[in-house]
This record gives C-alpha cells, sequence and structure tokens, in this order.
C-alpha cells in the first residue's frame, strides 16, 4: 500500500471588525434609568412630544393655555382648538384622545375672545365677540347646547 502525502495548509480566520458600537457603562444606564422612571404613569406608559422635546406621561393633560377645568370629563381642560383640515376654530378638551368628547363649535368670522369665567348654567368658559368695530363686545357661553345661550321666545 502506497501513502500518499497531503498538503496541510493552516489558514488564518480574520476577526470581523465591528464598528459603531456603543459602549455603555453601568453607570451611565442606571442614570438613564432614574431619568426615564419618573415620567412612567402607572401603567408604565411613556410618550416622548415632539413638540415640547421631552417625555410626558400619557393620559396626562396639562396644557399651558387651558382655559378651565373640563366639566365632562374632569381629566382634561377646555382650550380654544383650530382644527389643521378645515382651519375652523372650536372649543373642545384636551382630554380628547383620553376619550372625551366635550366640543363645541366657535363663530368663525367674529373677533373671539376666550374668558375664564365659566357659565352659571353649564360651567364652560364664557366667550366675549364682536363681528366689526362698531359694534359692542358681546358676551355668551362657549357651549354650543347650553340653555343660556337658547334664545327666548318674544311674548
Amino acid at each position: 500500500m502506497r501513502l500518499k502525502k497531503t498538503n496541510l495548509k493552516t489558514l488564518q480566520i480574520k476577526k470581523p471588525i465591528i464598528r459603531h458600537v456603543v459602549k455603555t457603562t453601568k453607570s451611565k444606564t442606571i442614570i438613564f434609568k432614574k431619568e426615564i422612571i419618573q415620567y412612567l404613569d402607572t401603567n408604565g406608559y411613556l410618550s416622548w412630544s415632539s413638540r415640547e422635546r421631552k417625555y410626558i406621561i400619557l393620559g396626562t393633560n396639562s396644557p399651558k393655555n387651558g382655559l378651565m377645568q373640563c366639566p365632562e370629563c374632569k381629566l382634561g381642560e377646555l382650550m380654544v382648538i383650530r382644527s389643521r383640515t378645515t382651519r375652523k376654530r372650536f372649543m373642545g378638551c384636551s382630554n380628547f384622545y383620553g376619550g372625551c368628547k366635550a366640543s363645541s363649535p366657535l363663530l368663525q368670522k367674529a373677533r373671539l375672545r376666550a374668558t375664564k369665567l365659566p357659565c352659571d348654567v353649564c360651567k364652560w368658559p364664557m366667550i366675549i365677540f364682536r363681528y366689526s368695530r362698531n359694534q359692542k363686545w358681546t358676551k355668551q357661553c362657549g357651549n354650543f347646547n347650553c340653555e343660556s345661550r337658547k334664545t327666548k321666545p318674544s311674548t
């Protein structure tokens, strides 16, 4: 029997070069974890607000320009909002995404100011408006379905 000679070559395997690896240390992750935990709500939800450029808790709406507490849900605040699609003004609750459907249309062509004074009947904010400079400011309730806003029958 004849033996065959085999040439064995040694292969050198190169380790892949790993780039763009973020090395996190234990102290940095603990600081980041503490920072995020303070923004979690009771259910553990967290949301990034691109407008305010910070983390906010979902379900809590504390707007800066709210007029008064919503009389229907008691969580959000009533505020004057302009629709992005129709460009019309209306008064609505800031807790809309939380399920509150309190809203009321506002006058579109009038000069309008919303006050923080509540209506005696429905507790919505009162609005003052006028159509031209010659008119006096007129006060009425911001709620379209309020009893104080209904026209009284003439006798």
